[in-house]
C-alpha cells in the first residue's frame, strides 16, 4: 500500500481559483483524490477543474464566497462527506496598522478566519459523525510564527488559525482527525508579485534566509498531499514552515579564510 495515495478519498480545496489553492488542488487530484476546487471565481474553477479532468484526473468545481456564512453552509452541505479539508481561502491588505479601514479590517476577518472556522466547523462535524477519520489542513503563513511590518490584520488572522489547527489537533484527536497548519514563506503568487519586484527586495532575502530565492505554489503542494494522506497519521497539531530556512537560517557576508 502506498503511504502517500489519496485513493478513494474526497478532498474539499477551498480558495483553489489561482496560486497555492490551485497547486494543492492539483497535487492533490494526480495523488488519486476525488477533488473539488472551491471558491467564488466559478468560471475559472471549472476551466481549472476541466484541465484536470483532461489529464485523466476527478475533479469538480463548487461555488464558494468565504466572506458569506449563507455561501459557506450551501457549500459545505453541497459537497457532502469530505475525507481532506483543505482551508487555502485568504486575503490582505499591507498598510500602515493605524489606517485600516472598518471595511479592509472586516473584510480580512471574514475571509481569512470567520469563513475558514465555519466551514472546518461544518466539514469537521461531517467527519466526527461518520467515525471514518479525516484531515484538515490550513494554510497560515510566516506571520503565524513571527512578526512582519504592515501586515498586522492579515497576521492576527493567520496567528488564530494556528490556534485553531492546536486546539481542534487536541479535541478531535480521539476521531482519528489530523489537523495541521502549513505556513509559506515567501512564495510568488498575484497577491505579492508586484512587491517582491525590487532589487532590494532579492537582495534582502539573500542574507534572511539559507534559500536564497522565493517559493513557488508548487513548493507547497507536495507537503499539502503528504498531511493528507495515510503516511501523516501520527502527526497533528503541527505548525510546518515551507519558507526556505526564513524562521531558521540567516546567512552573513563572512567567508573563512
Amino acid at each position: 500500500m502506498n503511504p502517500f495515495s489519496l485513493a478513494g478519498k474526497r478532498a474539499l480545496i477551498a480558495g483553489a481559483s489561482r496560486g497555492i489553492g490551485l497547486a494543492i488542488a492539483t497535487y492533490v487530484a494526480e495523488a488519486g483524490a476525488e477533488t473539488i476546487l472551491a471558491s467564488r471565481s466559478v468560471e475559472v474553477l471549472e476551466r481549472e477543474a476541466k484541465a484536470l479532468r483532461d489529464k485523466g484526473l476527478n475533479a469538480s468545481s463548487l461555488k464558494v464566497d468565504m466572506a458569506n456564512e449563507a455561501s459557506v453552509a450551501e457549500a459545505a452541505k453541497a459537497a457532502g462527506d469530505i475525507d481532506i479539508l483543505i482551508n487555502v481561502a485568504g486575503t490582505n491588505v499591507r498598510k500602515n496598522f493605524a489606517d485600516y479601514t472598518p471595511e479592509e479590517d472586516t473584510r480580512i476577518w471574514e475571509t481569512n478566519l470567520h469563513g475558514i472556522v465555519r466551514l472546518t466547523r461544518k466539514i469537521g462535524a461531517g467527519m466526527v459523525a461518520r467515525g471514518e477519520g479525516g484531515k484538515i489542513i490550513h494554510i497560515g503563513s510566516l506571520t503565524s510564527l513571527l512578526g512582519l511590518p504592515y501586515l498586522t490584520v492579515y497576521a492576527m488572522t493567520k496567528s488564530a488559525l494556528g490556534g485553531l489547527t492546536r486546539t481542534l489537533a487536541a479535541e478531535w484527536g480521539r476521531h482519528n482527525i489530523q489537523v495541521n497548519c502549513i505556513c509559506p514563506g515567501f512564495i510568488i503568487t498575484d497577491l505579492n508579485r508586484d512587491m517582491w519586484q525590487p532589487q532590494i527586495m532579492q537582495d534582502w532575502l539573500k542574507g534572511g534566509q539559507g534559500m536564497p530565492r522565493t517559493g513557488t505554489p508548487e513548493d507547497i503542494g507536495p507537503l499539502a498531499v503528504f498531511l493528507s494522506s495515510p503516511g501523516s497519521d501520527y502527526i497533528t497539531g503541527q505548525l510546518i514552515a515551507v519558507d526556505g530556512g526564513f524562521t531558521t537560517t540567516a546567512v552573513w557576508p563572512f567567508e573563512p579564510k
